[in-house]
Order: C-alpha cells, then structure tokens, then sequence
C-alpha cells in the first residue's frame, strides 16, 4: 500500500477545487438546458422528435 502524507491545506484545497469543478459542470448543463429551449423554440422542432433526441444523449451519456 502506497502511504502518502498531505496537509490539511492540501485536502482543503483539494475540497474546494472539486466544489467548483462541479458548480461549474452544474452550471453548464444549466446554460445548455436554457440554450436548448432557445434553439428549439426559433427552430420549432417538434416535442417527439426533441425526446428521441434527449434519449439519446442520455444513452451516450451513460456509456461514457
């Protein structure tokens, strides 16, 4: 077993880098949520065709 040593700070700033890396990803999906809707709305694409298209990405999303 490899044993490593780390300062509070460290682990602190560890913590914290990880809470803005996932503040910052929540807030992408937020902007490409609120994008969608602006692109599907002055596009007019249908309702059937925008749920194939989530399911999709859901799909690619969980292999990754």
């Amino acid at each position: 077993m490899n044993s490593k040593s780390y300062t509070i700070e460290e682990i602190l700033n560890a913590v914290n880098d990880l809470q803005k890396s996932k503040k910052n990803e929540e807030m992408s999906q937020i902007e490409l949520n609120h994008l969608k809707k602006d692109v599907t709305t002055k596009l007019d694409i249908p309702n059937n065709t925008l749920r194939l298209i989530e399911q999709a990405e859901k799909k690619i999303k969980s292999k990754n």
